[in-house]
């Protein structure tokens, strides 16, 4: 967790700086935030092997950042974020967590009303004081509170992308602990891979309980025991999330497996289903009376209930079970099946990427792709260093230049460009139809209505240029809603206009949604798993679209990442 703590210090540095009109440096903080909490390894670790020059090669961090960030591993604190947080003593991250407040606005409240946190920005919109700041107004005085309200009834959860590595890691200390690999599992949401998280469930098999909850309960993740028992252990973790294991007799662990792993609808269902047969089925087993008659292992349990086994991703309640029954369950994508990657930004991506080309074809082909689809911001999004015209032309060049030199493996010539307010592409046709493929997609104006929103889509899909809408609703997880759209409409223009529909992979995103990805399936629709990626070790995050495709009951065949680059280019050639 350093990497987050020390990733969250330099973000709010930024702002604090950007608060002052500091220019270049709060750039600099927020590019090396990034590189910083997308990285595989703890900063710690990095920093015991190599010192200060192991920091410096973290992309962004230079001399000054890495003395900031060993400062942070000795000693808890950053000296020069304390000074800071004394002449602006708000509590930034808890400000910019409401859509639309950014450092300069947070910069107006404090010097007109000394809002410091949101319990003060609350007290005041509700005492309508904000609207009568220069250049706020009323209208966004509405917003403020609205979006305050939003965020105060929104339940305690975490992103799966945060807590699914924190979890593994605990599955893996208690595996190396028992000497085993199969009789640990995580369960609950985690399993059936939920966009968010309540709390984490982990079960397992061991000869003596008490060693391996003593044990648990001393994990240096651990900040606080709840419980500690025979079999159980519970205990808030550093990251605030709460933790439980169970540990199981081995003919209880399938049936435990099964009831932890949830839905809870799902397993009313089952329940209901026990019923119809006399029998009684619990987190022990499958009982028929006093005997039990399944429980070992989940399979056992689904057969005995005459069903087809149920992949964890599925078990929603939504028709799964009468698939099952019938055995018309589909065969799930999996990651195995993935053969490219698209959607990756490179260094060309001024604002936002970090990675040569050549390294991230590199890492590409280690993880056993064939393929990847350079994506970079092309035009007005300055925000995010989008490329001018004459960019582009110079990358076609590097990418001829470096698929030359590659074997078994093909670098494709993309963009992300934007769809402005009128539907039309920040970018010449000329251009684009020269491209390998184009990915469009909404940067701005969020608050349009819903008719607007949804035709200016379907216009930007109307351009034979345009193969994949990114991020189609524009949600950010547990921060920003979705955007007003007709998804209904913009599925069936997908089919009609042969377009893809992005399910882009970062963990704050995961949009499409399981529900919609459902529907665009049963449309049609073919769908394109995109990492999103800005930074080599954003490339994984392609498994988070995976997980997502398969709760929307996604196949192989509707994922244009399992087809060789050959396939994909027949494809947009038939539009």
């Amino acid at each position: 967790m350093i990497n987050q703590q020390i990733a969250k210090i330099f973000e709010d540095i930024a702002d604090l700086l950007e608060m002052k009109d500091v220019a270049f440096k709060p750039r600099a903080y927020r590019r090396a935030a990034f590189a910083i909490s997308s990285l595989s390894e703890d900063v710690a670790e990095i920093y015991k092997k190599g010192g200060l020059p192991a920091l410096e090669e973290i992309p962004g961090v230079g001399k000054n950042l890495a003395l900031h960030i060993e400062e942070f591993i000795k000693t808890g604190k950053i000296k020069g974020f304390e000074q800071l947080k004394k002449k602006m003593p708000v509590a930034v991250s808890e400000l910019v967590s409401i859509e639309g407040i950014g450092p300069k606005i947070i910069k107006k409240l404090y010097q007109h009303l000394k809002i410091r946190n949101l319990k003060d920005l609350e007290k005041a919109a509700r005492g309508h004081k904000i609207q009568k700041i220069k250049g706020l107004g009323p209208k966004a005085e509405k917003n403020i509170l609205q979006r305050l309200l939003a965020v105060k009834v929104r339940p305690n959860r975490f992103l799966l992308g945060d807590v699914l590595p924190e979890a593994q890691e605990i599955k893996l200390a208690l595996q190396k602990f028992l000497h085993i690999k199969k009789e640990v599992e995580i369960a609950g949401s985690i399993r059936r891979g939920k966009e968010t998280i309540g709390d984490i469930d982990i079960l397992a098999i061991a000869d003596q309980p008490k060693k391996i909850i003593d044990f648990f309960v001393k994990l240096p993740q651990v900040k606080k025991i709840i419980a500690k028992g025979e079999t159980k252990g519970a205990v808030i973790l550093n990251s605030g999330i709460d933790c439980d294991l169970r540990v199981l007799k081995p003919e209880s662990y399938g049936a435990a497996l099964l009831y932890f792993t949830g839905s809870k609808a799902h397993n009313i269902k089952l329940r209901q289903l026990a019923l119809k047969h006399n029998w009684k089925l619990s987190e022990y087993g499958l009982f028929a009376g006093k005997k039990m008659i399944a429980g070992r292992t989940e399979r056992e349990v689904y057969d005995k209930l005459k069903l087809q086994y149920i992949e964890p991703e599925l078990r929603e309640d939504t028709g799964e079970i009468e698939a099952a029954s019938k055995n018309t369950l589909p065969h799930l994508v999996e990651t195995r099946d993935i053969k490219g990657l698209f959607h990756v930004h490179s260094e060309w991506s001024f604002g936002d990427g970090h990675d040569k080309i050549i390294d991230i074809a590199h890492v590409c082909q280690k993880m056993g792709m064939k393929y990847v689809v350079i994506s970079d911001h092309v035009g007005t999004l300055a925000i995010a260093g989008g490329m001018k015209e004459k960019d582009l032309l110079r990358q076609k060049k590097e990418i001829d230049r470096l698929n030359a030199g590659l074997k078994n493996f093909k670098i494709l010539w993309s963009a992300e460009v934007n769809i402005l307010k009128n539907g039309e592409l920040d970018v010449r046709d000329e251009i684009l139809e020269k491209m390998d493929l184009v990915i469009a997609s909404v940067h701005s104006a969020f608050r349009m209505p819903k008719q607007e929103m949804t035709e200016r889509i379907i216009r930007a899909m109307k351009n034979k240029n345009v193969d994949i809408i990114a991020h189609p609703t524009g949600r950010l997880i547990l921060k920003r809603e979705p955007y007003e759209v007709d998804l209904t409409k913009i599925i069936r223009a997908a089919r009609e206009y042969k377009v893809a529909l992005e399910i882009n992979a970062q963990p704050i995103r995961l949009d499409l949604r399981d529900v919609d990805i459902k529907m665009a399936v049963d449309a049609g629709v073919k769908l394109a798993i995109g990492p999103d990626a800005h930074h080599l070790d954003d490339l994984r995050y392609f498994e988070f679209g995976v997980l997502t495709c398969r709760r929307g009951w996604a196949q192989k065949a509707d994922i244009l990442n399992t087809w060789p680059a050959e396939k994909v280019k027949e494809w947009l050639a038939k539009k």
